[in-house]
């Protein structure tokens, strides 16, 4: 790092970067530009509303967001 920040602040871009790499790019062959911004956008669809995540409790991201936290209990 540059020192202008944590290793943390791109921990979550990296992991999503590896992600693409091994699920998506390595395993497709795209013949066009075009064709790889479709591929790359079906994949993150994919990534945000049907691939479980074990780091989120085997939820999707679009549940950990979407879905509201509950109430604390009064005491």
């Amino acid at each position: 790092m540059d020192g202008k920040g944590c290793w943390r602040d791109n921990m979550f871009v990296e992991r999503l970067c590896k992600s693409i790499q091994y699920e998506e790019v390595y395993l497709r062959t795209n013949d066009s530009v075009a064709q790889a911004k479709a591929s790359l956008g079906q994949y993150l669809a994919f990534y945000n509303t049907r691939r479980p995540h074990p780091s989120l409790e085997r939820k999707t991201p679009d549940q950990v967001y979407f879905n509201p936290l509950p109430m604390p209990k009064a005491a």
